[in-house]
């Protein structure tokens, strides 16, 4: 009979926010198209590193397993990406899995992005409506713009772009690529519009799109593939002109 393959991980673990981070190996058998979060739930199922020790389950965050919710981002042989698209057949062995670097350690591969909802808040990244009762169709949107737009409309808070930012870090309160791209996609809306000077007074705050180094990681790890480097550009153009417009009160000019 033939031996059973098996997949080796290495997982940097911790056990706490201020515990100190370990690597523990496993080993699990192999399936085709198995993806990365297979390999977890193997290792959940038996808690066995590969020493033959009985040890915790292995902790990660999880939702649709289908790369639309963003919370099983993960450090995947050195690539921050999401574990529910990455196949082992894939990736180099062993396979390496680490959290991301970017975001405060909550256990094991689990982070937390709540830095990520702040810069969301500070850029009011919505639609404000007054009342809840039925104000009747909103103003249309011509077709191109919404095709770009719904491009945008993609991110999924995952943090990929942060964890691939040099200059999103412990030392720099940068907010980011994905909140700067999701100010441009409210401000884009016939109705976000009107707000649209609030959103880019936020963009200029502090830790805002000046912390930009144009590095251009963002767009090359983004897994929807969303235009952030041209977000971030067109939220340059949009905030000098809001800060001559601040500067010489036309804002408030009738």
């Amino acid at each position: 009979m033939a031996e059973q393959k098996t997949v080796t991980f290495i997982i940097t673990r911790q056990d706490g926010p201020d515990s100190a981070p370990y690597e523990e190996t496993f080993e699990v058998p192999y399936r085709r198209n198995m993806n990365v979060i297979s390999g977890l739930m193997e290792i959940r199922k038996n808690p066995v590193n590969a020493k033959g020790e009985k040890t915790t389950p292995v902790q990660w965050d999880m939702n649709c397993l289908e790369e639309v919710c963003g919370a099983c981002s993960m450090v995947i042989n050195g690539v921050p990406r999401q574990s529910c698209a990455a196949l082992v057949d894939d990736l180099e062995q062993p396979v390496r899995l680490a959290p991301m670097a970017t975001f405060p350690v909550v256990r094991d591969l689990i982070i937390d992005r709540e830095r990520m909802f702040d810069a969301l808040k500070q850029v009011k990244a919505w639609i404000p409506i007054d009342g809840t009762h039925d104000l009747g169709p909103g103003p249309r949107m011509p077709e191109k713009k919404r095709q770009w737009a719904y491009e945008l409309s993609k991110c999924m808070t995952c943090g990929v772009c942060l964890e691939a930012c040099p200059n999103v870090n412990d030392k720099s309160d940068f907010i980011g690529p994905a909140a700067i791209s999701q100010a441009r996609l409210f401000n884009a809306h016939p109705t976000g519009d009107m707000n649209k000077s609030e959103r880019l007074d936020g963009l200029m705050e502090e830790g805002g799109i000046s912390g930009c180094g144009n590095s251009q990681n963002c767009v090359q790890v983004c897994p929807k593939g969303i235009p952030l480097t041209t977000s971030i550009a067109a939220m340059n153009r949009a905030t000098n002109i809001q800060a001559f417009k601040n500067f010489f009160g036309s804002d408030n000019a009738h």
